[in-house]
C-alpha cells in the first residue's frame, strides 16, 4: 500500500513557493449535515507521523493525528451549510468550502494541492489538482483528517439535538438506521432536501 509522501510540497518549494497548503473535503455524500473542508500547511521539520488517508486510519489514531496537526501545522476549517448545498450542488458547495478553507489560513497560502481533479472556482492562488491526493501528498492527507474528524464530532453534537438517526454513528451517511429515522421521524433543519431520498420524503405524492 503506497503512503502519501512530501514529494509534490516539495516540488512546490522547489520553484519557489513558500506557503503550501494540502485541502480536502468531507462530507459529500451523506444526508444531513454540512460539507466540511480543510487547508493545511506542514512545517516539514515537524510532520507528524503516521498520517494518511482519513478513511484509512482508525478513529482512535485519527483523533490522536488531529491534534498532532493542530499543534505542528497552520490549520484552517470551514463549510458549506445544507442551504448552500441545496442551493448549488453538491459538488460546488464543496468547492465553496475548499476556498474557505484556504482563505482562512492565518498564514496565507501561496499554492494550493487539492485533491481530486477539479480546480474550485474562485481560487485565486497558485494550484494543482491530485486524484486521490488524500493517499499521495502528506498535505492533504492531514487536511483529510482534521476535515473527517471535525465534521464527525459536529455531526455527534447534532445528533443530541436530533436523536433518532444514528448520525453519532453514521456522521449522516445513508445507513438503515437513517433511513429508518428518517422515514419514522421526519426531515430535521438539518438534511438536504436536494439529495434524493430526503426530497421523496417531502414531497411524496
Amino acid at each position: 500500500m503506497t503512503q502519501p509522501d512530501y514529494t509534490f510540497e516539495q516540488a512546490a518549494r522547489d520553484s519557489g513557493f513558500l506557503a503550501i497548503a494540502g485541502v480536502d473535503e468531507v462530507g459529500r455524500g451523506p444526508l444531513a449535515g454540512p460539507v466540511v473542508a480543510a487547508a493545511v500547511i506542514l512545517n516539514p521539520a515537524n510532520i507528524p507521523a503516521g498520517l494518511n488517508d482519513s478513511k484509512k486510519l482508525t478513529a482512535k489514531k485519527r483523533d490522536a493525528l488531529y491534534d498532532a496537526i493542530m499543534a505542528a501545522a497552520d490549520v484552517s476549517l470551514a463549510q458549506a451549510t445544507v442551504a448552500e448545498i441545496d442551493e448549488h450542488n453538491i459538488l460546488r458547495a464543496s468547492h465553496i468550502a475548499m476556498v474557505r478553507a484556504i482563505a482562512g489560513l492565518a498564514r496565507p497560502a501561496d499554492y494550493a494541492l487539492i485533491d481530486g481533479n477539479l480546480v474550485p472556482r474562485g481560487l485565486a492562488i497558485a494550484n494543482e489538482t491530485i486524484v486521490k491526493g488524500d493517499g499521495r501528498s502528506l498535505s492533504i492527507a492531514a487536511a483529510s483528517v482534521i476535515a473527517k474528524v471535525w465534521r464527525d464530532r459536529h455531526m455527534v453534537d447534532l445528533a443530541q439535538q436530533y436523536p433518532g438517526y444514528g448520525w453519532e454513528k453514521n456522521a449522516g451517511y445513508p445507513t438503515a438506521a437513517h433511513k429508518s429515522g428518517l422515514a419514522n421521524l421526519g426531515v430535521t433543519p438539518h438534511h438536504r432536501r436536494s439529495f434524493k431520498p430526503v426530497h421523496n420524503i417531502l414531497y411524496q405524492e
